[in-house]
């Protein structure tokens, strides 16, 4: 892999980092987003020893390196351990006492009524996606990270496993997404999938009586927002940068029903930036974005957009709806005293009559191969709490990670959910490399080639048909040095 360029993560993490997350930056898979050895060391490191705590920590397996997420029973196990942590996140906004939703100070005081002598210290970065992977180089980084963009064969040099991958499976959804030889490096945060927010008393003022369901219907629903009302009818968030990875997020279940089409077949496929005629694939969605800027559909000046302040925007009415992830629904409807307003539609393709929608996780919480035996079992404990415990998910009105829970306020009538299926054995890690080598970053913090659709689009200096053929010479090219065999 050329060091020039920026590491790239498996498309299987797609929903880390173009979900990317849900502060104020993120690394779709990891992203976007993100968007990053040998593949089995299992827990990478003993999770206990001699030292463990005299609450029967050692007892539960942990001396014998074997420390595992099934093995904590919450509010049992560990609760006379002292220790004290720390969480390095992307959750800036969940700092503040003004969060519209349950912030941080609050979490903490619900996990410290039943674990009062484990001290966690969270600290948050708006340039997260980055900054991680500076911390796991520096070989120096917290006890507990949201899984940033490495490959998938360097898990076990920063992380602990949680367990292996069939008993995991029993324990949480998107077991595979941070999985390696059969060991299962990080825990969903939460999950998302895949659409767009939008003010709904705007869609109504412009006459939208039904939501779009093909790019054409998008697009006529965005010119009636310009022709009808005072709102911007597609905010790009451009400025932001890291908001662009969005848009590679949807290039898979949302515009082809196939969940084995981005972690298995993507990588084989001639041309996949083609033009398939009939609404669907990877070029259906980015012209979406194209064709919206190109009639002006969008604000006046792309390059001055705000994301802090589009969240009050959309609240109040300015604006019509933005592409990204559901982790952006809850954090519009805190934006201002309007969360009525505010909506989440499936993305607008169709696929033979069907539509569907991205199922994964969002940033997954890893734990520090380094850190202390005490450290790994607080770890252990905190991260088994927020997700079968805190409501985390639920509150961040995203999919159930634990299988003990059912509980979501996200839903799309009539859209079926799609998880991705793993890469096939061997191929972990070619995504990546093809990434690495085109440059083009699919779902791994390529959001400069997004921007470059917005300025070609906005200039009139390219065709669409001209970027996408650019793009898939640049796979071609790539899949020619890395030696993959091409099916039409």
């Amino acid at each position: 892999m050329k060091l020039k360029k920026v590491l790239a993560v498996t498309l299987a993490a797609v929903m880390t980092m173009s979900m990317a997350a849900c502060g104020d930056s993120t690394g779709e898979t990891s992203g976007t987003n993100d968007g990053v050895a040998d593949n089995s060391a299992a827990a990478g490191t003993e999770a206990a020893d001699a030292g463990a705590a005299d609450d029967g920590a050692a007892d539960d397996g942990a001396a014998e390196g074997s420390l595992s997420y099934a093995d904590i029973t919450l509010g049992e196990d560990y609760t006379d351990l002292t220790a004290t942590i720390t969480l390095f996140n992307h959750r800036t906004d969940m700092d503040s006492a003004d969060y519209g939703g349950k912030n941080w100070e609050s979490y903490l005081a619900d996990f410290n009524a039943v674990y009062p002598n484990i001290t966690v210290e969270i600290t948050t970065d708006t340039n997260y996606a980055d900054d991680a992977l500076t911390h796991l180089q520096s070989g120096d980084y917290e006890t507990i990270m949201m899984i940033p963009a490495v490959d998938k064969a360097d898990l076990s040099n920063y992380f602990v496993s949680y367990g292996d991958l069939d008993t995991m499976k029993e324990q949480i959804n998107y077991a595979t997404t941070w999985e390696y030889g059969g060991e299962v490096y990080g825990v969903p945060s939460t999950a998302t999938t895949q659409g767009i927010v939008y003010n709904k008393k705007v869609f109504e003022a412009a006459g939208i009586t039904e939501l779009p369901k093909t790019p054409e219907e998008f697009l006529a629903a965005l010119q009636a927002i310009k022709d009808n009302t005072d709102a911007i009818p597609l905010y790009t968030n451009y400025a932001a940068g890291w908001t662009m990875g969005a848009w590679d997020a949807y290039i898979g279940n949302n515009a082809t029903g196939d969940v084995t089409y981005m972690n298995q077949k993507f990588a084989h496929t001639k041309d996949p930036f083609q033009d398939y005629g009939d609404g669907t694939h990877a070029y259906a969605v980015y012209k979406i974005l194209y064709d919206a800027v190109a009639q002006g559909l969008i604000e006046d000046d792309y390059s001055t957009t705000d994301w802090e302040g589009c969240k009050g925007m959309i609240n109040n009415g300015e604006i019509g709806c933005m592409v990204l992830g559901s982790w952006a629904y809850p954090q519009m409807e805190a934006g201002g005293p309007n969360a009525a307003d505010i909506g989440y539609m499936p993305f607008p393709i169709t696929v033979n009559g069907e539509q569907y929608a991205s199922a994964g996780a969002d940033y997954s919480y890893g734990i520090n191969v380094n850190a202390s035996a005490d450290e790994q079992a607080a770890a252990m404990v905190f991260v088994k709490w927020m997700t079968e415990e805190s409501g985390f998910s639920y509150n961040e009105d995203g999919l159930p990670v634990a299988k003990s829970s059912t509980e979501t306020k996200l839903a799309f009538e009539g859209v079926t959910f799609l998880e991705d299926e793993p890469s096939v054995a061997g191929e972990e890690d070619l995504l990546n490399e093809l990434n690495s080598e085109s440059e083009l970053n699919i779902n791994a913090g390529g959001n400069d080639k997004i921007q470059k659709i917005i300025e070609h689009a906005s200039n009139g200096d390219m065709t669409f048909d001209e970027i996408m053929a650019e793009w898939n010479q640049a796979w071609s090219d790539a899949q020619e040095v890395c030696g993959v065999e091409v099916t039409e």
